[in-house]
């Protein structure tokens, strides 16, 4: 497993690893599915450290931050992995890459943003030492009321693990 950065040779590949309409919601709302370079090229141009996870020189994973404020809090964001990836710490792993990015590159305290519906993400981001700060209605996809939980890591958990 390898974290670089995400260049454009990447994009196409990123975009395929969303699996359905409601997978994009919940790693990015406001894109169309399906997915395409075109949105990740956009996506590119206004948030930062784009990364992917690579096995066997194959994207794995995708992340990135937005709203960096260096010393103060960047969050990360469109955090996605291959279904045939899924359950393997893959996402753990690029979530503590991403965060240890905030903290040593930026100090900036880790911040992140769930929907209440999955599961899965929240309880890692608890384990991480993720807690939520602040909530909101949104309407999903298919128009259900949803609920995004705000998170932000709690400064003892800034360490490697």
């Amino acid at each position: 497993m390898e974290f670089t950065s995400a260049s454009e040779v990447h994009f196409e590949a990123i975009s395929q690893l969303v699996s359905s309409p409601e997978e994009l919601y919940s790693v990015c709302p406001s894109a169309s599915y399906p997915w395409d370079y075109n949105q990740i090229n956009d996506i590119s141009k206004v948030r930062s450290d784009l990364t992917v996870c690579l096995i066997d020189n194959q994207v794995v994973a995708f992340g990135n931050l937005y709203d960096v404020k260096p010393s103060e809090s960047a969050f990360i964001g469109n955090i996605v992995v291959s279904d045939a990836y899924k359950g393997q710490g893959i996402g753990r792993a690029l979530i503590e890459h991403l965060s240890l990015k905030c903290t040593e590159v930026y100090q900036a305290i880790p911040y992140l943003s769930v929907f209440n519906y999955n599961t899965r993400a929240l309880l890692l981001y608890i384990k991480l030492g993720f807690e939520p700060y602040s909530a909101e209605s949104r309407l999903s996809h298919d128009g259900e009321t949803v609920v995004l939980l705000h998170m932000r890591k709690q400064p003892e958990y800034n360490k490697p693990l």
